[in-house]
């Protein structure tokens, strides 16, 4: 049979059988036809059933010369892996050619994150005499107090907002919700901002629960936060690649590196697992050592 048909199949398996989304099908579909392109590029064209391991081992090291990183290798290679598990599953073929094929190592990559001066830095080199430039404070305080995903930033509702305890209520993945913490001084900047400047703006129908607004009186764009941020990280003079995650990140590790508990952090994060969370840990003296009584920098 013919690649094509084989593939085709592996569709149908992958969204019946297998139930998986729209756009995982298709990320599995392209993996393989990678192969079957690389096949044709090096002009071994030949049956799924007559690949061998070492034409395998050369598909791993041609895409390694792309420049591709470790995890998109190693994604690629699970997929057409998944194929071959389904020609074995459908009997098509008996001798699976990527079974002893290894992926490639992946080193944990730590994310990026502001050092405490350079929080501070970012947040007083905002110019809050105008009301732009308040609302922006008031935005990287919720996000560095809160570690909030730049989508519950935006998505973030008034109704959510519980002053009287310092929580937020937040929407995050797949609906979940959970409570979060806000310090005081994040508080009171949102206070002042809805207050006295959002207060005094025309809003547009179906955003008037919306916290954070831009001048036509709808919510924020991810890509007008980043773009905020590219800005004042310039003002600033800090010449780190950030973006709107930075903040997370940075709130984060800060609190870990405070000698926070790990699973309190999950919590807040809104991470499923623990180990999503574990990526925080730089296990150096400076953070075995650092243990207090008040774990965020900017609570103290």
């Amino acid at each position: 049979m013919s690649w094509e048909i084989h593939i085709k199949g592996f569709y149908t398996y992958l969204k019946l059988e297998r139930s998986l989304s729209p756009n995982s099908v298709e990320a599995y579909i392209r993996d393989v036809e990678k192969f079957v392109s690389f096949l044709t590029l090096k002009n071994r064209q030949k049956p799924a059933a007559q690949v061998t391991h070492s034409d395998a081992e050369d598909f791993l090291s041609f895409i390694g010369e792309l420049e591709m990183s470790a995890y998109s290798q190693a994604r690629i290679l699970s997929g057409l892996k998944s194929f071959y598990k389904y020609l074995i599953y459908e009997n098509i073929i008996t001798h699976d050619p990527l079974q002893l094929i290894e992926s490639p190592k992946l080193g944990r990559k730590l994310p990026d994150t502001l050092e405490f001066f350079e929080i501070e830095n970012f947040l007083n080199c905002i110019d809050i005499s105008s009301n732009d430039g308040y609302r922006n404070r008031a935005i990287f305080e919720v996000m560095y107090s809160s570690g909030l995903r730049v989508s519950e930033l935006t998505e973030l509702k008034l109704s959510n907002i519980m002053p009287e305890i310092g929580f937020l209520k937040i929407v995050g993945k797949g609906n979940k919700e959970r409570l979060v913490p806000i310090g005081t001084e994040a508080l009171q900047f949102i206070t002042t901002y809805t207050e006295t400047i959002r207060s005094n703006q025309k809003i547009a129908k179906g955003f008037e629960n919306h916290v954070f607004l831009n001048n036509r009186g709808k919510s924020l764009s991810r890509v007008m936060i980043f773009l905020i941020i590219k800005k004042q990280a310039e003002l600033a003079g800090i010449k780190k690649n950030i973006s709107p995650h930075t903040f997370r990140h940075s709130f984060a590790t800060h609190l870990i590196e405070g000698g926070a508990d790990l699973r309190a952090v999950q919590e807040m994060l809104g991470h499923e697992s623990i180990t999503t969370t574990e990526v925080y840990t730089h296990l150096d003296n400076n953070y075995l050592r650092q243990i207090v009584l008040d774990f965020h920098p900017r609570a103290k």
